[in-house]
């Protein structure tokens, strides 16, 4: 049997990332740093425009529209509000007012604007943290509907809010932002696809599922039958090559565990890893791993030619 890996990869040398995608990758993440730091920087220039009116800090309270921005300046996160009583938050204000806005005389709304951009820099930067899966997952995603329409495969999409199946629009422009799942009819199965899942087989989380089975019955029982899976696979999308290894180690776990808890029930489901970061001892470790038959296929997230053919791999399965 043909070895699909063998379809992109010529050797381990194939899988390491090169220094032009390590620099493309940082570029793109300070790209959507700043796209996703716009929305902040319109906030605080509201906030100034709205609190420029008060003549003192204490009149700050008197402005009904930024008080919600000056518990933000005071440092306490949208998650924390929802654990604070009135009388706590008041506190909290009171404190900033005192400590750092009067301090600062002429200079408080500019203090104001600066300790709530501080606030929501922290916010910014833990949305940051799990920026590398959410990229990575998105242009995987837009791959896999690449190969798909171009098959000409009816499929359906889940919606990671709503939590419901729908027909992809005809225009499915920037759909990969709010999806979580994937379903395709061949023609001869149907083929469901989900992001991070919690498998009960060995109660871990796996970034990619891939059930033979429709949106329709793809119940919690399903989810629970070993031989309903057809694929798995791990996607590490953090490009910087310092984190390269910890990403590798945390996916090569996974994928023992999915190998050893298949195994007992005599099942040898399909697997996979896809990372953006691969080193050279790394690279190694995976196309032994592929050799061996212990991974199936493997590619690159900066090489397209080699999303494209693990996309049509998982697609035609």
């Amino acid at each position: 049997m043909a070895k699909p890996y063998l379809e992109h990869l010529k050797s381990c040398k194939s899988l390491e990332t090169t220094y032009e995608a390590v620099r493309a990758g940082f570029v793109a993440l300070a790209l959507e740093k700043n796209r996703r730091a716009t929305p902040f920087v319109a906030q605080a220039r509201a906030l100034k425009a709205a609190a420029s009116k008060a003549r003192s800090p204490r009149d700050l309270l008197k402005i009904p529209d930024i008080q919600s921005a000056l518990l933000t300046a005071a440092g306490v996160s949208d998650k924390a509000t929802n654990h604070l009583q009135d009388s706590d938050k008041r506190e909290a204000v009171d404190g900033l007012i005192k400590n750092f806005l009067e301090p600062a005389g002429i200079n408080f709304v500019e203090e104001l604007v600066f300790r709530f951009l501080l606030t929501r820099g922290d916010t910014l930067g833990g949305s940051m943290r799990n920026i590398g899966g959410f990229m990575a997952q998105k242009k995987l995603t837009r791959a896999i509907l690449a190969y798909l329409k171009l098959a000409g495969y009816q499929c359906q999409w889940l919606h990671s809010e709503t939590n419901t199946w729908a027909v992809l629009p005809e225009d499915d422009a920037d759909v990969e932002l709010s999806l979580r799942g994937l379903s395709w009819d061949t023609g001869n199965a149907r083929r469901t696809l989900l992001y991070n899942i919690t498998v009960p087989l060995f109660r871990n989380n796996v970034d990619l599922s891939l059930f033979n089975s429709s949106p329709g019955v793809l119940t919690r029982e399903v989810i629970k039958t070993p031989s309903a899976y057809i694929a798995l696979g791990e996607l590490k999308g953090g490009i910087d090559p310092a984190g390269a290894d910890e990403h590798w180690k945390t996916a090569r776990t996974a994928l023992n565990r999915i190998h050893e808890a298949f195994s007992k029930r005599q099942l040898k489901p399909h697997t996979f890893f896809i990372g953006a970061a691969i080193e050279t001892k790394m690279a190694r470790e995976i196309w032994e791993m592929l050799k061996r038959g212990r991974l199936e296929n493997a590619a690159n997230l900066t090489d397209e030619d080699q999303v494209t053919s693990v996309s049509k791999w998982l697609c035609s399965l």
